[in-house]
């Protein structure tokens, strides 16, 4: 069992793959993808990461329902799905998407433990909004941060500092959980204590900073921050 992490006062949670479940909106419409279902959930994904980090380097930031739109458009004409309702489908189900099962238990047991609990995401606040109150979320967390409040995307790190402004924490009192390993290495190389929530088996980055802790799932995570 790996060793707890010690002087945690807040527990920050990436949204999209670490909270909830963004495969949700593509297998849901699975009576008109069949099996191309997981294939468009993964291509949607990687052309919505490649579009945030693009646009940080040409600077010309969007808010990140524009890019969700802008990278299901481009997946449906790559795979050359075109049913007249599906885009409008996908994306009604992109702004409920799923909390993944353990999420509220875990909440729960951090907050009873006198530990803050913040969102830090790339989605917009009217995303954010829609997944955390459909999932029946909000009592749950001491803040909702989207990086519309700097205009940056992850990784820069003006995004990582925003949660500690809002929080009026030090880094070192932050464990940060993500499921994205380059998301996790960004938030260590800031700072931050990191748990990677290696949900979907990645490898892990050759960048700088390195999670403190990995796990395959958010339930291992109350047992490594105990106060």
């Amino acid at each position: 069992m790996s060793t707890p992490l010690t002087g945690i006062r807040a527990c920050v949670f990436d949204a999209y793959g670490t909270l909830f479940d963004v495969a949700a909106a593509a297998a849901a419409c699975g009576d008109v993808l069949g099996a191309r279902a997981a294939p468009l959930a993964a291509l949607w994904r990687d052309k919505q990461l490649q579009y945030s980090w693009l646009r940080g380097l040409a600077g010309t930031y969007v808010d990140f329902w524009q890019v969700t739109q802008d990278s299901l458009d481009f997946t449906l004409e790559t795979m050359g799905i075109a049913p007249a309702d599906l885009r409008g489908r996908l994306l009604g189900l992109y702004r409920t998407l799923a909390a993944f099962p353990e999420v509220p238990g875990v909440l729960r047991t951090l907050r009873a433990a006198g530990l803050r609990t913040a969102i830090l995401s790339n989605g917009s606040p009217a995303m954010l909004a829609s997944a955390v109150d459909g999932n029946g979320l909000g009592a749950l967390f001491d803040a909702v941060i989207s990086v519309d409040e700097v205009g940056a995307f992850k990784p820069h790190p003006s995004v990582y500092q925003r949660a500690l402004d809002r929080l009026d924490v030090p880094a070192d009192a932050v464990s940060f959980q993500s499921s994205n390993a380059w998301d996790a290495h960004a938030a260590s190389a800031f700072g931050m204590r990191v748990v990677w929530c290696n949900r979907y088996g990645q490898r892990r980055e050759r960048l700088p900073g390195a999670p403190d802790r990995e796990i395959r799932t958010l339930a291992e995570l109350p047992a490594l921050l105990a106060p």
